[in-house]
């Protein structure tokens, strides 16, 4: 079965990034094994540091997935400093890293109209630098996220269903490599 790891690029218990990926998981249901992980227990990033066992953990969770998905709100037209530190830990080495070659899926939310298309982009650009392999689909944004909770999920069936092709053609294009 395939194997994708989710990275909220939120640390908030309740935010609507971590409600969005909650909901999309669930979703999933068993055409794929999912996993989440805690980017916040992750240093700042420091090139002396060598042997810290939660970044180590983290670059395995990467390297065992079979595909990651980023699910992250927009912060000051960009991506959460957070999500930044776990990506630079997991770019290491340059051009090398886990995350070369690795098909990713991009999904953001905003408290805006915009859904955080200006994170989307960030993230795609970073990615598109460690040699991940982007999937190339419409992108999936939920404007207005934090009105589409309920019960700490997202409860918006239209981005659901939508979010839910979308990852539908991400697990067949895996199966496929």
């Amino acid at each position: 079965m395939t194997k994708l790891l989710f990275v909220c690029g939120s640390l908030r218990a309740q935010s609507s990034a971590r409600g969005t990926q909650d909901a999309l998981i669930a979703r999933l249901g068993a055409r794929a094994t999912c996993a989440t992980t805690d980017i916040g227990r992750l240093p700042h990033y420091n090139a002396d540091i060598t042997d810290n066992a939660d970044v180590a953990a983290f670059m395995a969770q990467v390297a065992g997935a079979d595909g990651v998905v980023f699910v992250t709100p927009e912060y000051n037209y960009s991506i959460p400093g957070v999500l930044k530190n776990a990506i630079d830990w997991a770019s290491r080495p340059g051009y090398a890293s886990v995350f070369k070659d690795r098909p990713c899926f991009v999904i953001t939310v905003s408290g805006g109209a915009l859904g955080g298309v200006r994170a989307q982009s960030a993230l795609k650009i970073v990615l598109g630098a460690m040699l991940a392999r982007v999937f190339p689909w419409q992108e999936v944004i939920v404007p207005q996220a934090p009105a589409k909770l309920k019960d700490g999920l997202l409860a918006d069936e239209a981005i659901l269903d939508f979010a839910d092709k979308g990852l539908t053609a991400f697990l067949a294009e895996i199966g496929s490599l």
